[in-house]
């Protein structure tokens, strides 16, 4: 996993660390990353710290797009405190839209290794964001939660636990127009079975839903045969389940399955799709005008003879 470059249709600028001088940009032109050493040095700055000096140096009133980066010992520790603090100042953001926590690099913590906390606080201090991420699913908490506005939901996990997606599956999200889950594996926190995301797959909570992305999942091929006769799917511009174990067996429910010529976009990238079934595929939706990625064929290293499952998900550890 690497920073983020872009946010919310701005690009990313990371607000200078203690003692460094630079010339800051204007508050509303850039999304504003606040990051500090993340090795946990006693000598370094706090993340709270960096943060009220951002709050002192920036017009606050004008920010549209913040970025919560690695705070110190994010392997070992929470980021509990940097959400109350943010939460708390969160009448001096008034023009924010858009929210990211934990934009952590795999150089600085593996996505599997990050330490998450309650993240409802922020979407409580901000009834008019529009746009809310979070990488990490380790001590992750998102319960159930009533937003108007928010339309874009994206986590991003090496494992997406149970209980994570019955809060976001037990929310009411009448705006929400992109939602993009990262299911991960079990040897990483993943105990969510298939029944845990029939309310997705039924739409019936998430009235404006557009785009679903289901990715980046060791149980690709369980989440394909649910989505074939889904209701939510009818209505879907896009559909993304790259990033994980998609075999034949999953492409093929797809296929018999409702139409998805309707589709704009469906993103099936790192799979494990034969070379007749990806032709198949591109041949059958791409002749109505669908855009499928099919790049990152792992197929040719798939044994699927062998005693055991050798597939693995794009991101995992």
């Amino acid at each position: 996993m690497s920073n983020l470059q872009e946010f919310h249709g701005l690009p990313v600028f990371d607000f200078p660390e203690a003692g460094e001088k630079a010339e800051l940009p204007a508050a509303a032109a850039v999304a504003w990353r606040i990051a500090v050493d993340g090795y946990g040095n006693s000598e370094d700055e706090e993340w709270e710290d960096a943060f009220k000096r951002f709050v002192d140096a920036v017009d606050t009133t004008a920010v549209r797009a913040l970025v919560i980066g690695v705070w110190k010992e994010a392997y070992d520790s929470g980021p509990d405190s940097l959400i109350a603090a943010v939460a708390g100042a969160g009448e001096r953001f008034p023009a924010l839209r858009a929210l990211f926590l934990g934009d952590i690099s795999f150089d600085e913590c593996e996505i599997s290794w990050i330490n998450q906390g309650h993240v409802n606080p922020l979407l409580d201090a901000f009834p008019l964001l529009e746009e809310f991420g979070v990488r990490g699913g380790q001590a992750l908490v998102f319960e159930p939660v009533r937003h108007e506005r928010l339309r874009s939901l994206t986590v991003e996990t090496g494992g997406l636990g149970r209980e994570v997606v019955q809060g976001i599956a037990a929310s009411d999200l009448p705006a929400l127009e992109h939602l993009d889950l990262w299911l991960g594996t079990s040897e990483y926190g993943a105990d969510a079975g298939i029944q845990e995301f029939e309310p997705f797959f039924s739409g019936v909570r998430l009235p404006r839903l557009t785009h679903l992305a289901l990715r980046n999942s060791d149980m690709q091929d369980v989440v394909a045969r649910s989505l074939a006769g889904a209701p939510v799917v009818g209505r879907l511009e896009s559909l993304d389940l790259s990033m994980g174990t998609l075999s034949d067996e999953g492409a093929e429910a797809l296929l018999n399955g409702q139409p998805l010529t309707h589709l704009k976009k469906l993103n099936l990238h790192h799979h494990y799709l034969s070379e007749s079934m990806v032709e198949r595929i591109a041949t059958t939706l791409g002749a109505s005008g669908v855009e499928v990625d099919l790049s990152e064929s792992l197929f040719s290293e798939w044994d699927r003879n062998s005693d055991w499952d050798n597939r693995y998900v794009s991101v995992g550890e």
